[in-house]
């Protein structure tokens, strides 16, 4: 323990609690709309703290660098609209499809000409599209319950101004302790046990694969691991990119059929572990990445108590704790959509397909938003070059 300060135990455990915070509701949302029952919904929360805390320990103790992994929000966001009408075999062969291709990238070392041939004007794009939904939800929810809504609004305010990092989580308390107070909690459906996650048997769809699959491979390279990897290198670490996707996107290929729908390079949570807070030597900064991944291990063997909680809590708190967990992400991607005046035409478009939800052919909007941006991208271009 003498090795391992409490700065340095209190960055790990920070940054398992922000990932969690951020994300646990939207999950639970999207295992929801797949029609997961809540036993079923535990069993992938275990499953997803499990994966997290294994590819986490793995990736930090091979190469003593403080590399975290996490599970894709902006995927998540997406799979709550993709998952319409999906049922549970079919959502966990969506799973499969999108790690085979994250899979498939790390081993031919593809992924940065990848992003290089989608314009990330236009990746950007599709992902505020995506996460649109989410925003206008957190504040449609005052609407129906402003006290609660508008304490979690207001504490949010104050600490993104005085202390952003815990932001997200100071709202999550202060939602809580005012739900609780106003007997907003459903008590009866709380419990707290260890929940297995089950085999699935997962079922291919081409449709599926399209609209879903592609969309949910796209989001996750480049609003995760992208992001990670640059956080990685900004902070004076080096790693092996295409190891580090093969080994994320194989540990999520073998606990797909348990309710993993990714695994990636983690960006916000892992600079948590990789800032002078964690520890003032550099080289030790891996110990707060290795602190994490047992915390993650924990909140894995917990993960039917996180469940139970999610269903205990008032709609509206979910929805106004995901859409100001998403409010960075989002005018975040709408920044760099819209930053080249030259592409913003293309990048509307594909802003506005992906987020009017239209589907055609059997497949959806995030598939199409890319299609049309990139139509009208070429296009554009070709013209202006001409």
């Amino acid at each position: 323990m003498r090795n391992f300060p409490v700065s340095t135990l209190l960055a790990g455990f920070v940054a398992v609690l922000v990932g969690y915070a951020s994300s646990a509701a939207i999950i639970w949302q999207a295992a929801a709309t797949a029609g997961a029952e809540p036993q079923t919904i535990a069993g992938w929360m275990t499953a997803l703290g499990l994966a997290m805390g294994v590819s986490t320990l793995i990736l930090t103790l091979w190469r003593k660098v403080p590399i975290l992994t996490a599970w894709s929000t902006p995927g998540a966001a997406l799979l709550v609209s993709g998952l319409q009408g999906v049922t549970l075999n079919q959502a966990i062969g969506v799973f499969i499809v999108a790690s085979a291709l994250t899979l498939f990238c790390g081993l031919t070392g593809v992924f940065a000409r990848l992003m290089k041939v989608i314009p990330h004007s236009l990746a950007a794009a599709m992902l505020a599209g995506i996460l649109l939904r989410f925003g206008l939800q957190a504040f449609t929810s005052l609407q129906q319950n402003l006290l609660l809504c508008g304490s979690m609004l207001a504490v949010w305010l104050v600490f993104k101004a005085f202390a952003p990092r815990y932001a997200v989580i100071a709202a999550l308390l202060v939602g809580s302790a005012v739900a609780l107070a106003g007997g907003e909690i459903d008590s009866s459906v709380l419990h707290f046990s260890f929940v297995l996650p089950h085999y699935i048997k997962p079922e291919f769809s081409a449709s599926l694969a399209l609209s879903v699959s592609v969309p949910l491979f796209l989001v996750t390279m480049a609003s995760q691991n992208a992001p990670g990897i640059a956080t990685l290198k900004a902070s004076g670490y080096t790693a092996p990119v295409s190891a580090l996707i093969v080994v994320t996107s194989g540990i999520a290929l073998l606990f797909a059929p348990f309710g993993v729908y990714s695994i990636c390079i983690a960006a916000i949570t892992a600079a948590i572990c990789q800032s002078p807070e964690a520890h003032p030597d550099p080289a030790e900064r891996w110990k707060a990445a290795a602190a994490a991944g047992v915390f993650y291990l924990l909140a894995g063997i917990f993960g039917g108590s996180i469940t139970s909680l999610m269903a205990a809590l008032p709609v509206a708190w979910i929805q106004m704790l995901a859409g100001l967990a998403l409010l960075g992400t989002i005018s975040g991607s709408l920044v760099q959509a819209l930053a080249k005046e030259n592409e913003r035409d293309a990048a509307i478009v594909t802003f506005l397909v992906t987020a009017s939800g239209v589907t055609l052919a059997g497949i959806g909007s995030a598939f199409w938003g890319l299609i049309f941006g990139g139509l009208c991208f070429v296009v554009l271009s070709l013209t202006r070059r001409a």
